[in-house]
C-alpha cells in the first residue's frame, strides 16, 4: 500500500499526492491557521493541481523541494468558493508561463465560468482547453484518469473526484452535505474527506465528524485521510480524532497536515 512521507528527494520522479494546504472554511483560511494551497497530484510524469486556494503558488515555492507550477499539465476545480479557487488564475498563468505557452487543461464546474465566474476572461485563452465537469463522467489528462461520480449538495456546483491509478483508486469527497448513498459513489482504496465541522451545523452544507465516521465505516478503505479542517475540527485536534477513528473502525485513518505527501505506486 502507499506510504506517507515528508521526504521529497525524488519529488520530480515519484508518484505522489501532496497536500499543499489543509485549511477549510473561512476563518481557518483567513487566519491561515492551516494553509489553503490545494492538493498536488503527480503520476507517471503528469502533474495536476486540485483546488488552488489562497497562497497556492506560495506553497509551491516553499515546498521542499519546490514544486514548479510551469510543469503542471492540468488544474481541477471541485467548486468555485474562494478557499478552493482564489489562485486559479495565478496557477493558469504559471502553467502557461504567463500565457506565452498555450498548454494544459483546466477542469471546472460550469458556474465557475458562467455565473459570477472565478476564471478571468483574459486567462481563458491560455490553456489548451477548459472542460466543464459533469456528474458521472470520466476524464483524463496525460497519464492521470479521474471521474466525477456525483454532484454534491453544496451552495454552488460541486463535484467529488475519483482517481483511477493503475494499482489503486483514490477518492476525494469534496465539500458537501451528507446524503444517503454517498459512500457508494466513493468506494476506493484510499478516501480523502473534506471535514470542516466537528459537530453538526444544521443548514450548512459540510460534513461533520460523526458523518465522516459513518462514511469511513461504510467505504472500508485501506486508508482514510481527513483534511480541509474548520475551526471546530482544529480545536478538537484532528490528529487525536484520527487516532480515535482508527481505534474505533480498525481502518488506517490519518489527519493530513500542510506539506504531507502520500507516495503511491
Amino acid at each position: 500500500m502507499p506510504k506517507l512521507t515528508t521526504k521529497n528527494k525524488k519529488a520530480n520522479s515519484e508518484n505522489y499526492i501532496k497536500f499543499l494546504g489543509t485549511a477549510g472554511a473561512r476563518f481557518v483560511m483567513i487566519k491561515q491557521l492551516r494553509a489553503s494551497g490545494g492538493i498536488w497530484v503527480s503520476y507517471k510524469g503528469t502533474n495536476v493541481l486540485i483546488d488552488p486556494g489562497p497562497g497556492s503558488i506560495v506553497r509551491c515555492s516553499i515546498s521542499k523541494p519546490k514544486l514548479d507550477p510551469t510543469t503542471l499539465d492540468g488544474i481541477i476545480l471541485t467548486h468555485k468558493h474562494l478557499d478552493h479557487s482564489n489562485d486559479i488564475n495565478v496557477m493558469i498563468e504559471a502553467m502557461t508561463e504567463g500565457g506565452f505557452k498555450k498548454r494544459g487543461t483546466v477542469f471546472v464546474p460550469s458556474d465557475a465560468l458562467d455565473i459570477d465566474p472565478v476564471i478571468l476572461a483574459h486567462t481563458r485563452s491560455f490553456p489548451d482547453q477548459i472542460i466543464t465537469l459533469k456528474e458521472g463522467k470520466e476524464y483524463s489528462i496525460g497519464n492521470i484518469k479521474f471521474a466525477t461520480p456525483k454532484r454534491h449538495l453544496h451552495t454552488v456546483e460541486t463535484y467529488g473526484l475519483k482517481f483511477l491509478f493503475d494499482k489503486l483508486t483514490v477518492a476525494l469527497i469534496a465539500d458537501t452535505r451528507y446524503f444517503p448513498g454517498i459512500e457508494d459513489y466513493y468506494k476506493s482504496d484510499i478516501v480523502i474527506i473534506n471535514l470542516v465541522f466537528y459537530e453538526p451545523r444544521p443548514g450548512i452544507d459540510h460534513l461533520n465528524f460523526e458523518e465522516a465516521r459513518q462514511i469511513i465505516r461504510n467505504i472500508n478503505p485501506a486508508m482514510a485521510i481527513l483534511t480541509h479542517f474548520g475551526m471546530s475540527m482544529l480545536k478538537n485536534k484532528p490528529h487525536d480524532l484520527a487516532e480515535e477513528l482508527k481505534a474505533n473502525t480498525g481502518i488506517n485513518v490519518v489527519a493530513a497536515y500542510d506539506g504531507m505527501k502520500l507516495v503511491i505506486p
